[in-house]
């Protein structure tokens, strides 16, 4: 009896054993488990720290029980390594990327009721862990309807993230601030935006966001209101679909669906998470057969943002002329180019009468200039308008299309994202997307999709008080982690933050080499420049906006944190770029140069000037000559920056 007893205890103890399916990174220090004993949790550890407690997964469905619980696995899941390698068609960070990781898949199934079904594909890179689920179609003929992801994130209640605020709506063009915040503070009420930056201690930081949004909402980041066991419980919010309300559906799917994948990054510090490829490495390959008309680069912009611009022939070649003289392959043609917009009149496909299109594409050819079209999403979409549009647009020479106040992520919006940007693949126009929701990847497979806003930037200056030095850093350790981000840079009227005022034209709240420094620091491929030819043309830096690349080949983090300061090392080519952004607290930092290769540099930099502090415009540029076993000392201004460019003179 106590033989067969023991049998019995071994089998049990197999069986729930067989319940935790733990997957470790390539070099071993990020642990992902997934428990499925009770119900279906998982769990995340670095260097052997629990960094994210035992977290729910599962779903809740209208009409339908949750599917989170009294699951059993069908399979026995096998961990495998895997790789991949590719050449990005765009350069935001690298020119080669591999990445490595390991995958397991676990498919499960309900023990009782409708027997419903559902996978976990898990991957582990070494800088983080990303898991989607695979859901299948009922018993019942139909769509299923998703009314909440039960998606959770436990981290300890001692936490410290930054808050991108968006409650108590999900229709919003994604522009705020990231505020530095106990993770107590974040409650179930919030509605967060990504990603979501997590400091769990001095030496443990999270990143959580998101990749491949297919057919599937936005999701943004809430709480449970206590706190419980020391540990505050994270959640996930899905856009809701149009008409619907906070406990409505989120998304509709017949026979399957493949969720976004959950991204959490993983790390020492806040600041490697910039260099990470893990984005784009859950989106599928390039889709388009050649790609070689995509070319992004600097771009002028006859914005109101940079004075009273009108929409006129003299303006618009105005603006050509400044992308001519500095050497930027492109002009963006703003909003009331076809006329008043998002109204049942506009027409996309038809110019202002005061306008003279052929001339104006005339013009900007035989400067070498192409142009840019911006768009308003009810006039693209309108009857179809965008098919006729793009056509035309291909015919005219048009380089790309800016299409603007979308501001929704719910799952209708998602694939018409989706189609548009395949739509402007088939006749070779690049997109920029404004008031639009956060990257996700979908560059890699639709390298024509080269910019997008989503985020508080530089126009905010014209209009608000809300563009301080220490937000500018912080984006690049929050918003910028999803990838590109048209901040629209370039404000050459800088004044200190005391002497700043809303008036036109725009003045800007950090020095000049802090507006600089912005062309390295922030990712995007398409960079477009904000301020009017008569602010920049002979201006101190002009010459820095010639030569900046918007491609990168290598990209290195070399210092800062959040909301203080940032360094960056960006190469192209053979040339090393480093640009360098202070918040409101002048400082002196020197920086390890051994992200260079071995030998001797000229560095050309531009700096702040001496009087920098009273007067932000004030820059001094030098040319020095270093060896790479010696630091590079950077003096910043209270908001102040530096940029330079290294050139081997071995």
């Amino acid at each position: 009896m106590k033989k067969s007893l023991i049998i019995i205890g071994l089998l049990i103890t197999a069986q729930l054993s067989a319940q935790k399916i733990p997957v470790t990174s390539p070099d071993g220090k990020i642990r992902i488990e997934v428990n499925n004993s009770n119900a279906l949790t998982y769990s995340v550890s670095y260097n052997g720290k629990t960094l994210v407690n035992q977290s729910p997964m599962g779903f809740e469905f209208k009409g339908e029980e949750p599917m989170s619980a009294n699951l059993f696995i069908l399979n026995e899941p096998q961990v495998s390594l895997r790789k991949d390698s590719w050449a990005p068609v765009v350069r935001n960070k690298h020119q080669e990327i591999s990445l490595a990781w390991n995958e397991a898949a676990i498919k499960l199934q309900e023990k009782v009721g409708d027997m419903r079904k559902m996978d976990v594909i898990v991957r582990v890179y070494d800088n983080g862990v990303a898991f989607r689920y695979q859901l299948y179609g009922g018993r019942k003929p139909g769509n299923r309807q998703i009314t909440r992801e039960l998606t959770g994130f436990s981290v300890p209640e001692t936490s410290t993230v930054w808050v991108a605020e968006y409650q108590p709506h999900y229709t919003s063009s994604n522009e705020t601030e990231f505020v530095r915040t106990p993770v107590t503070g974040v409650t179930s009420q919030t509605v967060a935006g990504l990603p979501f930056l997590i400091e769990v201690d001095k030496e443990n930081y999270l990143a959580i966001t998101e990749a491949h949004i297919d057919n599937y909402p936005g999701f943004y980041m809430g709480a449970t209101e206590q706190a419980t066991n020391g540990h505050k419980m994270l959640t996930t919010k899905l856009s809701p679909l149009p008409g619907e309300e906070e406990e409505g559906v989120k998304a509709r799917f017949f026979e399957q669906m493949q969720t976004p994948w959950r991204v959490i990054m993983v790390s020492d510090n806040p600041g490697k998470f910039i260099e990470s490829e893990i984005i784009h490495g859950l989106n599928p390959p390039c889709a388009i057969e050649n790609p070689s008309w995509i070319k992004p680069d600097m771009c002028a912009w006859d914005h109101w943002w940079s004075g009273e611009v009108k929409m006129e022939m003299d303006v618009i070649k105005e603006y050509i002329d400044l992308a001519a003289t500095q050497g930027w392959p492109y002009m963006l043609i703003d909003w009331q180019w076809y006329g008043p917009f998002n109204r049942p009149e506009a027409d996309i496909t038809k110019p202002a009468p005061q306008l003279d299109m052929p001339g104006i594409l005339a013009y900007a050819r035989s400067r070498n200039v192409r142009c840019w079209l911006w768009l308003y999403c009810t006039d693209v979409n309108k009857n179809d308008a965008y098919k006729q549009a793009f056509a035309l647009y291909e015919k005219w020479g048009i380089a790309g299309v800016k299409i603007d106040f979308m501001d929704r992520d719910d799952q209708e919006m998602v694939n018409w994202y989706r189609q548009i940007i395949q739509a402007a693949a088939n006749h070779k126009l690049m997109v920029n997307f404004h008031g639009a929701y956060k990257p996700d990847g979908i560059d890699r497979t639709y390298p024509n999709m080269v910019t997008r806003e989503g985020v508080l930037g530089g126009e905010y200056s014209k209009f608000s008080n809300r563009i301080w030095p220490e937000h500018n850093v912080t984006l690049a350790f929050t918003r910028m982690l999803a990838g590109q981000m048209d901040y629209t840079p370039g404000g050459f009227l800088n004044v200190t933050p005391e002497e700043f005022k809303q008036q036109s034209p725009t003045l800007v709240a950090n020095t000049r080499c802090a507006e600089l420094s912005k062309f390295v620091i922030y990712e995007s491929p398409l960079t477009v420049v904000t301020d009017h030819p008569k602010h920049i043309l002979g201006q101190s830096g002009a010459d820095f906006l010639k030569v900046v690349p918007t491609q990168w080949d290598d990209t290195r983090f070399l210092e800062g944190y959040p909301g203080e300061y940032i360094v960056m090392a960006k190469r192209s080519g053979k040339q090393w770029y480093i640009g360098a952004m202070n918040n409101r607290v002048q400082r002196t930092i020197e920086v390890n140069t051994s992200f260079l290769p071995e030998g001797r540099y000229e560095l050309e930099y531009w700096e702040d000037g001496r009087n920098a502090n009273k007067k932000p415009t004030e820059v001094n540029k030098k040319k020095i000559h270093l060896t790479t076993e010696k630091p590079l000392k950077i003096k910043m201004a209270n908001g102040g920056g530096y940029v330079g460019i290294f050139t081997s003179v071995d």
